[in-house]
């Protein structure tokens, strides 16, 4: 019942809503102008959530985005309400067709750092020896992989600014070291539908990736296909970029 809602907690629930719908970080001016309440009143509620993870500010521009905390428990019910069982079968069809590293990867949107790539779920053998192979739940740059340059290609709100305060990490000689760069290689991913990573982030590693796009052609995930060069850029590669492809147009469907 109405009666029963605490309007403190109502509050700053609807605050965390606001921000998400925003899609980037905000000011507490402009969240008292477009709520109607003090900023006083929003500067309390921000400072809390901020204490709980909740939320983070931005100390250079004094605006605030969502923490990471929400990915956190937002990823204990992506488990219980069935995502992973959604995304699980079609990754293990990926790896069973060529028995690479399998990753599905979301867009970590940091105000006061490079965007990055979030790995929620992975297919892969135990005895998988690839130097570069990170865990569910690690996060990687998305400029030097190509589950990162789809994110960053198909993903809304997208500020190639941020390099310009912290410049693009070279970690191979093949690594995108330009923002113009980088700009011309995301219109070259949307033209396309995919993404390779020919040995930018580690020297003997390619990968495959392809966005997994909700009905408005945003990216909710991406997928990828990682392995050693030798076998990824063999005489299959078009194959290959075709199952990647094919395998996010169907996962795509759910969303």
């Amino acid at each position: 019942m109405a009666s029963d809602i605490i309007q403190s907690v109502d509050r700053a629930l609807e605050f965390l809503i606001y921000l998400y719908n925003e899609g980037k970080e905000t000011s507490i001016t402009q969240m008292a102008n477009d709520l109607g309440v003090y900023k006083s009143t929003v500067f309390r509620t921000l400072t809390t959530l901020e204490a709980r993870g909740f939320v983070k500010k931005n100390p250079e521009t004094d605006k605030y985005w969502l923490g990471t905390r929400l990915f956190t428990l937002g990823k204990s019910v992506e488990n219980k309400m069935g995502i992973r069982e959604i995304i699980g079968p079609y990754a293990a069809e990926l790896y069973e067709l060529y028995h690479e590293v399998v990753n599905v990867s979301v867009l970590e949107r940091n105000p006061d750092d490079i965007y990055k790539s979030v790995i929620i779920y992975k297919a892969e053998s135990p005895n998988q020896v690839l130097t570069v192979n990170p865990p569910v739940g690690s996060s990687s740059e998305c400029h030097c992989s190509a589950i990162g340059k789809c994110l960053l290609a198909f993903s809304r709100d997208v500020d190639l600014s941020v390099y310009e305060k912290h410049p693009l990490n070279s970690h191979t000689i093949y690594t995108i070291k330009t923002v113009d760069n980088l700009k011309s290689e995301l219109a070259l991913i949307r033209e396309k539908g995919y993404a390779i990573d020919r040995e930018e982030l580690e020297i003997g590693l390619t990968c495959i990736g392809a966005p997994i796009l909700d009905r408005n052609g945003e990216a909710v995930a991406a997928i990828s296909l990682s392995g050693p060069s030798s076998r990824i850029l063999a005489g299959n590669l078009e194959e290959r970029i075709a199952a990647v492809c094919n395998i996010a147009k169907r996962i795509s469907v759910n969303f």
